[in-house]
């Protein structure tokens, strides 16, 4: 019977389930980067427009949509399901942190593995582990509209329409 409540109540913690959520989108994104930098995209540079562009720069590209997708649908449904913001909207956000999330993880990445050596998908992981907080605490306020206060109820911040 303990073992059922302390399950349930760590079920209704909602940095638990973010923690899942970011989890389950962290696992596809590494799973992808580590399939696409190792056995799809085998040159070391590709040019695209005329640009040159090294292998784990569009490993993390494609890999980090699949896994923010992912992440979304889960954080919405499941995390920030108080939310009353509109799904758009939501994704919207959502989508607008991660595409400056994405940069943050590009730095961070190519610091790793260009200045400290770093294996590429062990340069991933950490990048992505270093900026997990700051996401919880932008997506809870920005992407779903909601407050900090833990009152038992959600209220709405506005952020503008």
């Amino acid at each position: 019977m303990a073992n059922t409540q302390k399950r349930h109540k760590l079920l209704n913690n909602e940095v638990f389930r973010f923690v899942l959520s970011a989890g389950a989108g962290f696992l596809v994104d590494v799973s992808a980067f580590f399939l696409f930098y190792h056995n799809l995209l085998t040159q070391h540079t590709y040019h695209i427009f005329s640009v040159a562009v090294r292998n784990y720069t569009i490993s993390l590209a494609l890999s980090f949509f699949m896994g923010v997708v992912v992440n979304f649908l889960i954080t919405r449904f499941m995390v920030f399901n108080a939310s009353k913001s509109a799904p758009r909207k939501q994704f919207f956000r959502f989508i607008l942190v991660a595409f400056v999330g994405f940069f943050a993880n590009l730095a961070v990445v190519k610091i790793l593995i260009q200045a400290c050596n770093f294996n590429p998908t062990v340069a991933r992981i950490s990048a992505a582990l270093s900026l997990f907080f700051a996401s919880y605490f932008i997506h809870k306020i920005f992407s779903f509209s909601l407050s900090l206060k833990k009152n038992g109820t959600h209220h709405h911040i506005k952020t503008g329409n």
